[in-house]
């Protein structure tokens, strides 16, 4: 969407609030020998407190409030009884929600406890080039420019990206145009940023695959060559200069 209004600021600043504190409070509630539908049942009762609904509950159906993947699990992990957090566990949560007819999204990897299996590198590598590619967003710049800036980034630190992942317009909807900001350049995309557009920014940095799969579920992906990823993502309204960083108190960077 584009912020043609105070109302419609408020609004998206209200329910990116509610997704931001939901995945922060979830990422400290988490816990080992805990499962992570009882996390995700955490978060839904967060979301409850501002009066939010699950977007992927809401708009697809998903098998939970959140998504939740562990590990070898890239995005979309469905929650479950069965899954148990360990300590030194590469968690990603994903949050998003609707409030009063408008949506946000947000997410953020990180490990849990003691980096006992050595994923902190990756996580602080996906936050770098998430801070580094917004710094870099304004309107009239080019969405493929900032597609090659992430790719770049992930290359100098030994990572790749995930080629069929990437953000999106938000706002009225979950998924809105534009649509496929991806983590690399694709030379056909001659589209730029515009100023007042609400977009999720999202990177998607892997160890060993660059695309990702449908595992059995049919919800949750995983890397075609394996391996770990990290993503983390804001909601943000473009500007002449620096975006306004509507999750920003999710405080995925600290």
């Amino acid at each position: 969407m584009s912020i043609t209004k105070e109302a419609e600021l408020s609004g998206m600043q209200k329910v990116s609030e509610a997704v931001a504190y939901t995945l922060k409070e979830m990422r400290d509630h988490a816990q080992p020998g805990m499962s992570t539908k009882e996390l995700d049942e955490f978060g839904a009762t967060v979301l409850a407190r501002f009066g939010a609904k699950s977007a992927p509950y809401k708009t697809y159906g998903f098998p939970g409030y959140t998504c939740i993947s562990v590990d070898n699990e890239f995005c979309h992990g469905v929650p479950s009884v069965k899954r148990i957090l360990k300590e030194g566990d590469l968690i990603n949560i994903d949050v998003s929600a609707e409030l009063n007819g408008f949506w946000a999204d947000n997410g953020g990897s990180f490990v849990l406890g003691n980096d006992i299996h050595q994923h902190q590198q990756l996580v602080n590598a996906s936050k770098e080039i998430l801070q580094k590619t917004i710094s870099h967003i304004s309107g009239g710049v080019k969405i493929a420019d900032i597609g090659h800036l992430m790719e770049t980034e992930a290359k100098k630190r030994g990572f790749k990206v995930i080629k069929n992942l990437g953000g999106h317009g938000v706002g009225r909807g979950l998924h809105e145009e534009p649509t496929e900001l991806l983590n690399y350049r694709n030379r056909q995309d001659m589209r730029r940023f515009k100023k007042n557009s609400v977009v999720a920014i999202e990177t998607f940095i892997s160890t060993a695959s660059i695309y990702a799969v449908d595992a059995k579920d049919g919800w949750t992906m995983v890397g075609n060559k394996g391996g770990y990823m990290a993503q983390h993502e804001h909601t943000l309204v473009v500007t002449d200069g620096m975006p306004l960083i509507l999750t920003e108190m999710n405080e995925i960077f600290n």
